[in-house]
């Protein structure tokens, strides 16, 4: 069950997702963690961020769930200070910090600081941010963006840098080439895509944000489509497929169509023993379908 991303080796391929276990010590509640492949943390910007208001989550029956989260943590400096030794304490695997900016000068500090971290094993870059200094069209949305971002990151530090890429793009392919000609040593995708509810009762948004991230089951046909098309666009390059993975099938699914390895996100809220779960499934899929070794499978299709 042992995949690689770049030169990091992984015990399994599951992931729970940024921001779906807080920074990771939540889930020794309900799991040993150290069953983990690795841990993503939640986003972390420079400052502190106390999110948008309220309500920010909004259910979409068995298809998923809206979020308007806005980037909730305490900031990298307490990041450091408290969060990813408090990790480390109780986990032994490796650490993804998920990384969040709303200019290039915060990608670069954050990243920078981050860097200065043995825990960290590598950076996961969330370009879905608003640039706040040209209009607030987010980072991820155009190859240029998303490479200007890319090069400004790889400058300021030495770990792996995988770009965390949105969905809500014309053409995935051509955000995840930019991201890796431009140094990115690894890809994660898909983002969430952006949706809305409203309640019919007092006529209005469901979310106090409007839109949200949409993501859940009903996302992974979609996510899988742009796993592979990015395999096929960047056949070298690592990725960490994420969206709407529910089960051991979907883990086997979407390495198949070219995820190294897999974050789990939303399934986690409704069922804090997912990852747990579908670690303990795999091998017994594995077995039915005669896969000898998960690397064998990655991109087959």
């Amino acid at each position: 069950m042992d995949v690689r991303l770049g030169d990091i080796v992984l015990k399994n391929p599951v992931i729970p997702a940024s921001g779906t276990c807080g920074f990771g010590q939540e889930l020794t509640e309900w799991m040993d963690i150290n069953q983990l492949g690795a841990i993503a943390t939640k986003g972390t910007t420079r400052e502190a961020r106390y999110g948008n208001p309220l309500p920010r989550i909004a259910e979409c029956g068995h298809a998923g769930m809206l979020n308007a989260v806005g980037l909730q943590n305490p900031g990298v400096e307490e990041v450091i200070r408290h969060e990813m030794p408090a990790l480390r304490a109780l986990y032994k695997g490796p650490i993804v910090a998920n990384i969040s900016g709303f200019s290039l000068d915060e990608y670069a500090y954050v990243c920078h600081r981050m860097d200065e971290e043995t825990d960290v094993a590598i950076l996961e870059v969330n370009i879905s941010c608003p640039n706040v200094q040209h209009g607030g069209m987010a980072f991820g949305t155009t190859p240029d963006a998303a490479a200007e971002v890319t090069r400004t990151v790889k400058a300021v530090t030495r770990k792996p840098v995988f770009m965390k890429l949105s969905p809500n793009v014309t053409d995935i392919t051509a955000i995840a080439r930019a991201c890796v000609e431009a140094g990115a040593d690894g890809l994660c995708l898909i983002n969430t895509i952006l949706g809305m509810r409203i309640d019919i009762h007092r006529r209005q948004p469901v979310l106090a944000n409007r839109y949200g991230g949409y993501s859940g089951p009903g996302i992974f046909p979609v996510a899988l489509r742009m796993v592979n098309q990015v395999r096929h666009a960047c056949p070298d390059t690592p990725i960490i497929g994420c969206g709407g993975i529910s089960s051991a099938d979907d883990v086997i699914e979407m390495m198949m169509a070219g995820a190294n390895a897999v974050e789990i996100g939303s399934q986690n809220l409704r069922d804090p023993q997912a990852c747990q779960r579908i670690i303990s499934d795999l091998p017994v899929r594995m077995s039915e379908l005669k896969i000898n070794h998960l690397q064998d499978i990655i991109g087959i299709v």
